[in-house]
């Protein structure tokens, strides 16, 4: 295969995959002098945006095509951008040797958990998966209850479940690690259901809608190489001998020996945390960030990033993303866009608020809303305990609950009364999306001082960078604690923790961010159990 670079088409173009395709087999004959009647065969490898002038966006393509006297080719338009297609990653892993007496225990069904558990079943080694919270489907209907009457399940919410707190948000698949797996990992949600694109356009994302049935797909996957799936299964303790794992207790009571475990725990997990502090696993505190969801009308938004190109077919919702570096030495920066989108309860505790995004592959919303954060640092954390960056989220998770009534319902102020340092007192041009409801209220009363006024310093900036980031009656949301851990589970190059058989991973293990990055860092992790360990024999009879 042959790739051609820098494939430059009206955004029209990409108004239907059927004009789509007419135009870039245009293209592609154009830049090649291709004169034959024949179909091109070809497979887009990127699409992105280019929206540095406003009065000419367009769409950049990548494309690899298949085509006869590839060499020849190749010599003739090489200054046209024209190159070899480089070779598709094949991940290979040399298998150890090492006998399990047990099968491999993986805690958690987000992506990292997920991940590794494929890799795993895939390969032979017939991995239980272990997850506090209920199967995606029951999960959901367990979160619309909370949305809608305030009634929160603290083992079956955002946060914890099947598909982890990602699957009810964006489902963005951008990542800035540059990792060989990411493609692999693309190809396989795409086998799950996730739309093609994914594994072209410069900033994919799913959509909480897709990303549901994915992950469904993906677990039956797990059943099919012989992995087992267990729902409502809370690790409560682990048995350790000789400071090594042993087995873990469940619900309570149960006992499963295993001696390998793999906790893929998420973010949030708190009570999880405070259970391996207590067994003497390692853990550090971990710098992470606080703020706030800012939400406008997405027709803004499209505006400020497009021009008159705004609502054009086949451009879709515009995003953003920005930061901001304060003389204070803080910095700010927007995270987790959703474009068209809402702003969700994502409490995992009783009596605190939480605030994430969430949007569907559509992004039809009639809002577009951002996580605004300060990064904070185990200096501004109480004490120097490892797991003082939970007390931290706590104490100002707690704050926006008082807040918002001590109902669920979360603080909220206009942006420009948020400047101005004045209570809101009636909307304007923007309603929240928020369920289960808002309250008006300051939100300095609910955040430190120091990430209030760096967001006031960054609100004004983005405005000179985004006309009308700064709207009077735009809404800010309170609070958003959970961008990343808190605690960094300690591991070596080998994934290994102090616990011999304890391999942390994902986000909640402190090494990774995001859909993208916790999948790949749960295929790593099981690549390092297989590089150690040979296959479980499938049980007779």
């Amino acid at each position: 295969m042959i790739r051609i670079s820098d494939i430059k088409l009206a955004i029209s173009s990409a108004a239907d995959p059927e004009t789509e395709r007419q135009a870039l087999e245009s293209a592609i004959r154009s830049r090649l002098k291709w004169k034959g009647a024949e179909p091109i065969q070809y497979e887009i490898f990127r699409k992105s945006v280019d929206a540095r002038k406003k009065n000419d966006i367009h769409y950049i393509y990548t494309v690899d095509i298949h085509a006869r006297e590839e060499k020849k080719l190749l010599r003739k338009y090489a200054s046209r951008g024209v190159s070899a297609s480089p070779d598709l990653p094949r991940l290979e892993v040399k298998l150890g040797s090492e006998h399990l007496t047990q099968r491999p225990v993986i805690i958690g069904m987000g992506p990292a958990g997920l991940f590794a558990g494929l890799t795993l079943a895939r390969n032979g080694y017939r991995p239980i998966l272990l997850e506090r919270g209920e199967d995606v489907d029951s999960r959901k209907e367990r979160i619309q209850r909370f949305w809608s009457g305030g009634l929160l399940d603290t083992d079956s919410n955002v946060q914890f479940g099947e598909g982890g707190a990602g699957a009810f948000s964006d489902g963005k698949l951008t990542t800035l690690i540059h990792n060989k797996h990411c493609r692999v990992i693309l190809e396989e949600f795409i086998q799950a259901g996730a739309p093609k694109e994914i594994a072209y356009r410069s900033k994919p994302h799913i959509g909480t809608d897709l990303l549901r049935s994915t992950v469904k797909n993906i677990r039956q996957k797990i059943l099919a190489f012989g992995g087992d799936v267990r729902f409502r299964a809370k690790v409560m303790d682990l048995i350790i001998k000789d400071g090594r794992i042993a087995g873990i207790i469940l619900n309570g009571s149960e006992k499963l020996e295993c001696g390998v475990l793999m906790p893929a725990i998420g973010h949030s997990a708190r009570d999880t945390f405070e259970m391996l502090y207590r067994r003497g696993v390692g853990m550090s505190r971990k710098a992470f960030s606080i703020g706030v969801r800012i939400e406008h009308p997405q027709e803004l938004i499209d505006r400020a990033q497009y021009g008159d190109a705004a609502g054009s077919p086949g451009l879709g919702a515009a995003d953003y993303k920005l930061s901001y570096h304060s003389g204070s030495g803080r910095s700010a920066y927007t995270f987790c866009m959703c474009p068209g989108g809402y702003v969700v309860a994502a409490a995992s505790e009783e009596e605190h608020v939480v605030t994430n995004g969430m949007s569907e592959h559509n992004r039809d919303g009639r809002n577009a809303n951002a996580a605004l954060l300060v990064g904070v640092v185990p200096d501004d954390f109480p004490g120097s305990h490892p797991l003082s960056g939970i007390e931290f989220q706590r104490k100002w998770e707690r704050l926006a609950y008082l807040a918002g009534g001590e109902s669920y319902r979360a603080p909220v102020q206009l942006i420009g009364d948020f400047l101005a340092d004045r209570p809101s007192t009636g909307w304007g041009r923007v309603e929240p999306t928020y369920q289960p409801g808002v309250v008006f209220a300051e939100l300095k009363n609910c955040l430190p001082g120091y990430v209030v006024e760096t967001i006031k310093e960054a609100i004004l900036d983005f405005d000179r960078k985004i006309k009308g980031f700064a709207m009077p009656d735009g809404i800010l949301t309170g609070v958003e604690t959970r961008s990343s851990s808190p605690v960094r589970i300690n591991r070596d190059e080998n994934y290994l923790s102090n616990i011999q058989g304890l391999y942390p991973m994902g986000e909640g293990a402190g090494y990774a961010g995001g859909i993208m990055s916790s999948a790949v860092d749960g295929v790593r992790a099981a690549e390092k159990i297989m590089e150690r360990y040979a296959p479980i024999q499938p049980e007779k009879g």
